[in-house]
């Protein structure tokens, strides 16, 4: 997304791209579909389905699935507020409930892909605020950021105590190390003389400098109990299929699930199947692994589906807006992957 800065308000606004070649535009439209894909083809061709049916009907389904529901409706309504308020103390007043709309129609596109999803979302705030490119930062860049930030504490801190500490979970140590680099990297790169020399990011840069660290600490305090919460719910929906993962491992394991599905695919589906039974294959019979994340997935569906009709008429609007910036090439693309599960 590229931005100019001016106009009657002086704030930043959109300006299209350039058009991006055609194949690299086919390239990226496919790749979702290609990932879960290539996901599902592995997890299908070492499912045992009579083991896979058989985990299914012995798990206690009901409490399976008020506690997912409690789970997105949690992380939905959360998440949606604290990127209102992200708005509303870093750029200007909005209201709460139109942040909200905003955010429920975008979930009629996460059935189908986050990144798409995301977009949607992040082309809605900025209609909403008049092009505000400060607002689609604050909207796009802060929870997602913030969230990354807590996720990596949260794998780190918690892999000492993990049996056989890090020698034993090469997974999370790695994971852990390339994720401080790339914050690292990426911190140095937004603060390096070369991008604020840039005049599409010389803008966004400046405002950046005036967010205060002491701002921030709320969202940091809301992730953190969100964090808390997603082990707790993690452990329980995974004991309803007869997974009894020590909750120590849903601690350390859980960001590298969000790390997995922040790779584009349709509906998390193939992805989330793969990782979960490669994350916690100690801890529970392939079967059930594959069972749990398979049913997982087909109730965020549901609920996705069922949160984006409750404001299917915002959610229409933005549909036309994607059609119509997908044209023109302004659909923004997404400034940071949303890393939550939901």
């Amino acid at each position: 997304m590229r931005v100019t800065l001016g106009g009657p308000s002086g704030a930043p606004r959109y300006r299209s791209p350039p058009v991006e070649a055609p194949k690299l535009g086919t390239l990226r439209r496919l790749a979702p579909w290609a990932v879960s894909a290539l996901a599902l083809v592995w997890v299908f061709g070492r499912t045992d389905w009579g083991g896979l049916v058989a985990a299914t009907r012995g798990a206690n389904l009901p409490f399976f699935l008020a506690v997912v529901v409690l789970d997105k409706a949690v992380f939905f309504l959360v998440f949606a507020l604290l990127l209102a308020e992200s708005i509303r103390r870093f750029v200007m007043p909005v209201e709460r409930r139109e942040v909200l709309a905003m955010r429920g129609a975008s979930e009629l596109f996460r059935a189908v892909n986050n990144p798409l999803a995301d977009a949607a979302f992040l082309l809605g705030v900025g209609r909403l605020t008049g092009g505000r490119l400060r607002a689609v930062v604050a909207a796009g860049l802060i929870p997602f950021a913030v969230h990354l930030l807590v996720l990596l504490a949260q794998a780190t801190l918690a892999l000492p105590f993990l049996a056989g500490g890090p020698a034993a979970n090469l997974d999370v140590a790695v994971a852990s190390a390339v994720g401080w680099t790339i914050v690292a990297l990426v911190g140095v790169a937004l603060w390096s003389g070369p991008l604020r020399r840039s005049p599409q990011l010389a803008g966004a840069l400046g405002w950046l400098d005036g967010v205060r660290p002491a701002a921030l600490l709320p969202f940091f305090g809301w992730f953190s109990a969100l964090a808390a919460f997603d082990v707790l719910i993690q452990g329980l929906a995974s004991r309803s299929f007869g997974i009894p993962i020590p909750w120590i491992d849903l601690t350390a394991r859980i960001p590298l699930l969000y790390f997995a599905l922040s790779i584009p695919s349709v509906g998390n589906f193939g992805v989330r199947e793969f990782t979960w039974a490669a994350l916690f294959e100690k801890h529970g019979a392939e079967d059930a692994l594959f069972a749990y994340a398979f049913a997982t997935n087909a109730v965020f569906l549901l609920l996705n589906v069922m949160i984006g009709t409750l404001f299917v008429r915002r959610a229409f609007d933005l549909l036309v807006e994607v059609r119509r910036s997908a044209r023109t090439r302004e659909l923004p693309e997404p400034l940071l992957r949303d890393a939550i599960d939901p």
